[in-house]
């Protein structure tokens, strides 16, 4: 047993992909939430109708209550007045294997809230890895041997190259994204060993024929992407946390098996995200 498999209790890290049970999480409460700095296409629509705290504060913490309920330990660091897009934890940091990952935010509004995660980093004893070029976790998901990095505005060829010298036992593939996906998890979520939802628009028809090599897909329409439907949460056990407005597309995830917990996130995902981008896993099994 390699001494950083998550079966021994002194490991701080490891996710060796996207759907395993979630044992261990990093989140931030949406208290400090406003659209104030238009930063993706999501946020433009939304401008007018601006986010209502309280509502997705009660919504954040039911999300958070499910996690616990399924047996996640829910880490939950300080929300800053200054950092109005902190309820994204995903974005700051991203685990592969047994290692973790600080990233290098590409907006002003959004570097000062990697420093409270090292704070909360180095006060638990917890290794990690830093990048000189912008990569944001939204861009990296993991499944066994492949890492897939979406080559986007937020993440660059060089963070991934520096990403790809580190990880040298692993197949990285880069996804360059549509101009208007903010991230890859936009657009594209590994639910399973078998089964990814996809967003086809924005790929090149070789990357789409890519991942359908490794992926049976379900693929969502233009406005369930652009109500960030590819955007779940697998936490293990065949369970995907979904948002409860999208009746077909957790129609369909159902058809294939899945059990499918439905939530209301409909405040944060104004801003642009909504379960996976909420969610900073440390440890799954």
């Amino acid at each position: 047993m390699s001494l950083n498999s998550p079966m021994v209790p002194n490991s701080k890290t490891y996710c060796s992909n996207e759907y395993g049970k979630l044992k261990k999480v990093v989140v931030v409460s949406p208290e400090n939430m406003q659209i104030n700095e238009i930063i993706n296409e999501t946020q433009k629509h939304f401008l007018d109708d601006n986010i209502n705290i309280d509502k997705a504060v009660l919504q954040h913490e039911k999300f958070v209550d499910t996690l616990e309920k399924n047996g996640a330990e829910v880490i939950h660091l300080q929300p800053s007045l200054e950092f109005n897009e902190q309820v994204f934890t995903r974005d700051i940091g991203f685990t592969i294997h047994d290692q973790f990952f600080v990233s290098s935010m590409n907006t002003d509004v959004r570097r000062g809230e990697v420093e409270t995660l090292k704070k909360w980093l180095d006060e638990n004893g917890v290794p990690y890895s830093e990048f000189l070029h912008s990569i944001e976790g939204g861009d990296v998901l993991v499944d066994g041997d492949d890492i897939w990095i979406g080559v986007s505005g937020r993440t660059n060829q060089l963070a991934i190259q520096s990403l790809r010298n580190q990880l040298t036992p692993y197949t990285v593939h880069e996804l360059p994204l549509r101009e208007d996906i903010l991230h890859l998890d936009c657009v594209f979520t590994i639910i399973s060993s078998e089964w990814a939802i996809v967003y086809p628009p924005a790929f090149s028809k070789e990357d789409l024929k890519t991942i359908k090599s490794h992926y049976n897909i379900i693929t969502v329409t233009d406005k369930e992407q652009f109500q960030m439907g590819p955007n779940v949460l697998a936490i293990g056990d065949e369970k995907i946390i979904s948002l409860i407005q999208h009746t077909s597309l957790n129609k369909r995830m159902k058809a294939k098996g899945f059990e499918v917990i439905e939530l209301d996130l409909s405040e944060i995902i104004k801003s642009g995200g909504s379960f996976r981008c909420c969610t900073l896993p440390l440890i799954r099994e």
